[in-house]
This record gives C-alpha cells, structure tokens and sequence, in this order.
C-alpha cells in the first residue's frame, strides 16, 4: 500500500530537524584549508631577531612617496604636484631629515625616462636614498 511503511502499517512522520551534518562537513574542510594556508604563509617569512642599542633614540627615517602615472602626472604622498612643486617639497623635506628616503613608484606604461628625471630632481635636492616600488610576479 502507498505511504506505508513496514513499521505495522503507520505513516512515518516528516522530518522536522534539518541535517546539519553536511554543513559540519564543509566547515571543517574550510577550517583545514585556512589553516594550511596560514602556515603557508608564515613560512614564507624570515624571522629577524634585530639587535638592541643602548643609543637608538626609536625615531625612523621619513620616506617620501612620488608616483608618476603612464600620463606622467606626478604625486607626492598621494597629493598631484607639479615638477616645480615636487623639487621644492623634496627641499623641504631633505632640510627636515637628511637620512630620508625617496620611494619611487612608476606605472609599467610611464617612460623610463620619467622615472630618471624624478630621481634626478632628486639628487639636485640632496636625496642619496632611493627605492623603486614594484610588485612580486606570480608564478
């Protein structure tokens, strides 16, 4: 007969508790895949035990950020200047702190010879310490 069951004959009751079953399942797979992905990362850095110095007074160096866009439109700390602008602000700053540093981040479509003439302003500035920002290729 339809709708029986063997159980003498009574209708089973529909199931009223959903199965929580699967979503434990697939948090569990979630939880496992975060943390290997966390060891993967710590791993990829280099623990550094920095010497200590009765001297350091704590401060850091300041860095200035100039960015020159594939229009060549140049920033400095985010904020758009001029090349006039741009060497008298580096002058400025240079006079602050003379162990400052010039990080130069360029858009891979700006010329080359952009990224030389910033720097070049630079070392009429006095600035010695530069770094190009770049980013890590993905393999």
């Amino acid at each position: 007969m339809a709708g029986t069951t063997d159980t003498g004959g009574r209708r089973r009751a529909p199931i009223a508790a959903i199965n929580v079953t699967p979503l434990v399942d697939v948090m569990l797979v979630l939880l496992v895949i975060m943390m290997v992905s966390a060891t993967y990362i710590v791993s990829q850095t280099l623990k550094v035990e920095l010497p200590k110095t009765a001297t350091s007074d704590g401060e850091t160096a300041t860095v200035a950020a100039v960015t020159i866009t594939d229009s060549h439109a140049l920033y400095l700390n985010k904020q758009p200047v001029s090349e006039a602008e741009l060497s008298a602000r580096l002058r400025g700053l240079y006079a602050e702190d003379k162990g400052m540093t010039l990080v130069v981040s360029a858009d891979e479509r700006a010329d080359h010879g952009a990224v030389v003439h910033v720097l070049d302003l630079a070392r009429v500035e006095g600035i010695t310490s530069f770094a190009v920002n770049v980013e890590r290729k993905t393999r």
